[in-house]
């Protein structure tokens, strides 16, 4: 078969390959051959392991050098993957890593301890189940590693590494869709153990899309229009939040600073500033137009 005039098929087959995914439509109506070779999962394989094929709503998290990105739908199908990709910025080379195991899952927590593992944990299947599941990725051997189940299910929620621990905050159950809790379980790495569920840790049954940990090991959030710490046991307000960013898309913490991505409001543009922790004053952020797009995921990493 072929695919590109006077070209030999494995190399036409490799320029269908690097097509970007928002022309895929456009290349399934150019002739039948396109549209067979492109819908067949041999295609798709190779896309994959090229790392040209690309997913919406993936998650991202460092790990030392390496920069970890997780699970995400296929633009075109909506399928849930379960790839995992890594890019090394020594080397600024990509590389595959194991598949995430067990049930397809969107919408889960994770979190890095910054060394060589990410922790994975909770979301909800293809069946819009909440999972209690969690798992761990060692990037150093390319492996998975089983957690217990935690306590609850928990859809939605949003997990940090903190005082070397992984704290995995709010979420909601199957039965309860949407309504998020406000409770949070802490799993202790050196036991490989969950620990008692924390009652009550948000003041409100939100969304903890926004809740991080700074440097100083304070936990932060976005609330009511203000970015509020929790210092002992209650949430303190500690600055306002520009208006520009108002509907918040990300939140990332490093060293003293707190950077958060948002919109003034719906199909505006995405603005960026950074907060000073310790004398809580903003800076705004250059946004170049390229990179002004939908965030959906976030984390720092120092190079």
């Amino acid at each position: 078969m072929e695919l590109i005039p006077g070209l030999p098929y494995d190399i036409a087959r490799d320029c269908l390959i690097r097509v970007d995914y928002k022309q895929l439509a456009t290349v399934v109506s150019i002739c039948k051959s396109w549209k067979s070779e492109t819908e067949s999962p041999e295609f798709r394989r190779l896309r994959r392991a090229a790392c040209t094929g690309q997913k919406l709503v993936v998650m991202v998290a460092s790990v030392g050098s390496d920069l970890v990105v997780l699970g995400g739908l296929d633009p075109v199908t909506w399928e849930v993957s379960v790839s995992v990709f890594i890019f090394n910025f020594v080397s600024a080379t990509w590389r595959r890593g194991a598949d995430m195991p067990g049930v397809r899952r969107s919408f889960f927590g994770f979190a890095s301890d910054f060394d060589r593992m990410v922790y994975v944990v909770g979301g909800h299947d293809g069946d819009k189940n909440a999972l209690r599941s969690s798992m761990a990725y060692d990037t150093a051997k390319d492996e998975w590693l089983s957690l217990p189940d935690m306590a609850r299910e928990r859809d939605e929620c949003k997990a940090i590494f903190r005082h070397g621990k992984l704290h995995v905050i709010g979420g909601y159950c199957t039965e309860m869709q949407g309504r998020f809790e406000r409770t949070a379980e802490v799993f202790e790495i050196a036991s490989w153990q969950w620990e008692n569920v924390l009652d009550d840790l948000l003041e409100d049954a939100m969304c903890p899309k926004t809740c991080v940990c700074g440097s100083d090991g304070v936990l932060y959030m976005c609330r009511g229009g203000y970015v509020v710490a929790l210092k002992g046991s209650t949430w303190q307000p500690v600055a306002d939040l520009p208006a520009d960013v108002s509907n918040i898309a990300n939140v990332t913490a490093w060293q003293d600073k707190l950077g958060v991505i948002g919109t003034a409001g719906f199909r505006e543009p995405y603005m960026a500033y950074v907060l000073d922790l310790k004398n809580y004053k903003w800076k705004k952020m250059e946004t170049p137009q390229q990179y002004s797009g939908h965030v959906q995921s976030g984390c720092y990493l120092e190079i």
